[in-house]
């Protein structure tokens, strides 16, 4: 394996350990299990940790949970805080690990990190995608859009930004009861989340954030020839939801789009047990 150095190996099928990215950047990456790659990509301000209930997906899959530069364990960087650098970050992963046939699947925006995979890399090395609660461009004004700066609205993405910058702790805490179902995160899953949340410096979270929410992937979504599978869930929090789900995947070519009722902002972790299933029920029959 190019540029990976494993520091910790649990069992046979776990491994774990730093990719060193093009741009010199260490990237802290775990492997779980043997057989077909699954890449999973989190959201903003998260870690791969929050996959941590697709781990048993590893007794048929290779499941292989990527922290973003400056999200988790990675390294944070002055620069490289953009949405076109994650997904050449995630192309050196790839590469370092010698990966082929690989569903490609994220959340939130690390759905838009896949998007512009797609669009730098087209299908190399991948044979499906996965989007999961993610919005293709925040600032847009389409009916679809359920983002709170929908309609080009500057002034709430410089609010987010404000409120971030005031107090991180108080605005990740807030943002991790939001993304359930219910607007209350259980008191066990607000502590680790927001203890992970809080690993990214607010500067990085500033940057990301900023890039993230004006870009637009809109036009990309009907040039996907991969079979794909859009995720979302149902809340009146934070939460994509139905309609920008219906919209993503009613642009892309004969995806199959799933809704799970019970989940908000994090179907893979609130309803885990129907996550699994549909994406491997998706993966046999992509196989």
């Amino acid at each position: 394996m190019d540029n990976f150095q494993a520091i910790e190996t649990k069992a046979d099928n776990h491994v774990a350990g730093w990719v060193t990215t093009t741009d010199s950047a260490k990237l802290w990456v775990e492997i779980h299990g043997q057989g077909r790659p699954v890449v999973l990509i989190h959201g903003w301000t998260m870690s791969s940790r929050f996959w941590r209930r697709q781990l048993p997906l590893a007794d048929h899959f290779q499941i292989i949970t990527v922290n973003l530069r400056g999200h988790g364990k990675s390294q944070s960087t002055l620069r490289g805080q953009t949405v076109p650098r994650y997904a050449r970050d995630v192309r050196d992963v790839i590469r370092s690990l010698h990966l082929d046939n690989i569903l490609l699947m994220g959340w939130s925006m690390g759905g838009c990190v896949v998007l512009d995979y797609w669009q730098q890399y087209g299908s190399a090395n991948l044979s499906a995608l996965g989007l999961v609660e993610s919005c293709p461009a925040p600032l847009s004004a389409g009916p679809w859009n359920v983002h709170n700066c929908r309609e080009n609205n500057l002034p709430a993405l410089r609010g987010t930004i404000s409120r971030l910058n005031e107090d991180r702790e108080s605005f990740g805490t807030d943002f991790i009861h939001r993304m359930f179902i219910s607007g209350e995160a259980p008191d066990h899953a607000l502590k680790w989340m927001l203890h992970e949340q809080l690993k990214t410096d607010t500067e990085t979270a500033a940057r990301i954030y900023e890039d993230y929410v004006q870009r637009d992937y809109t036009a990309i979504l009907p040039t996907i020839d991969a079979p794909t599978i859009v995720v979302h869930g149902r809340s009146r929090h934070m939460c994509f939801g139905p309609s920008t789900g219906r919209f993503v995947a009613g642009s892309i070519p004969n995806a199959r789009f799933v809704i799970l009722e019970k989940s908000g902002h994090m179907p893979f972790y609130e309803e885990a047990d129907a996550f699994n299933a549909e994406l491997t029920h998706f993966l046999e029959q992509h196989a």
